[in-house]
């Protein structure tokens, strides 16, 4: 497929809780939403939109010279966000392929972003996601380090089975780390976002688990590294560092 048959959507909202303001947070000399953008176009893979239900992120994210949607504020997650973004930037559906980067990932590798969505190069394949192998022994019993259980299909590749906050698979051996970022079909987001909340989505509050109840696949790459998700005080000065260290380049 071309670079036309695929859209990088990143959902960027004004209400975090924990980091108020999140998406215009300084980090290296930008607000993370345009370090996030420039990351996703040095991807390579297609157009990159920015969604999102706030007019000062729109200013921010156009004074940078990337493109933006204004989406509704009350959806529910993510999905339904860049859902919603899709019908505008694309309603004639030439589009086929779309990748969910999250906003607050400044410092993610575009060589992440092609591997989720290379996973989908399998017409059996709905959804692609990354996942790291977990290295510190206290993250395999934190509950807020999303676990992926997953079949082997290949070196680098797995079949998702079930996500979990609990410490799984049981027994001798890795665990892997899941990173929340996803690549879908068009036919597979739609589907997706016209399902009800799931059981088990509920129960441990993991997006993902209504696409396996549903009998979706769930294709994984296991990659070396989990970029770093900014969600408190603590987080944005860790992304600041971590970019203070790397070259410093234009857009």
């Amino acid at each position: 497929m071309s670079t036309s048959d695929t859209l990088i959507l990143i959902p960027a909202r004004m209400a975090s809780t924990r980091l108020p303001g999140k998406p215009l947070a300084d980090v290296g000399g930008r607000p993370m939403i345009v370090e996030v953008a420039r990351r996703s176009v040095a991807a390579g893979i297609g157009r990159v939109v920015v969604a999102t239900d706030d007019e000062s992120v729109a200013r921010a994210v156009e004074a940078a010279g990337f493109a933006v949607v204004m989406t509704r504020a009350d959806h529910a997650s993510g999905s339904d966000r860049i859902f919603e973004a899709l019908g505008h930037v694309d309603p004639a559906g030439a589009v086929t392929r779309i990748v969910n980067v999250q906003g607050d990932l400044p410092t993610i590798d575009p060589d992440l972003i092609r591997a989720a969505l290379a996973l989908l190069d399998d017409p059996g394949v709905d959804i692609g996601t990354l996942a790291a192998r977990i290295t510190l022994e206290d993250e395999r019993t934190n509950p807020n380090v999303v676990k992926v259980v997953g079949s082997p299909l290949s070196p680098g590749r797995q079949r998702a089975l079930y996500f979990t906050r609990a410490t799984a698979p049981y027994g001798e051996g890795p665990l892997f780390h899941h990173i929340g970022l996803y690549a879908y079909t068009r036919r597979a987001l739609e589907r997706f976002v016209a399902l009800p909340p799931s059981v088990l989505e509920s129960r441990e509050k993991l997006e993902q688990l209504r696409a396996l109840e549903a009998g979706m696949r769930i294709d994984v790459a296991v990659v070396d590294t989990v970029p770093l998700g900014v969600d408190t005080p603590h987080d944005l000065e860790k992304a600041r560092a971590i970019l203070a260290a790397e070259p410093r380049t234009s857009k």
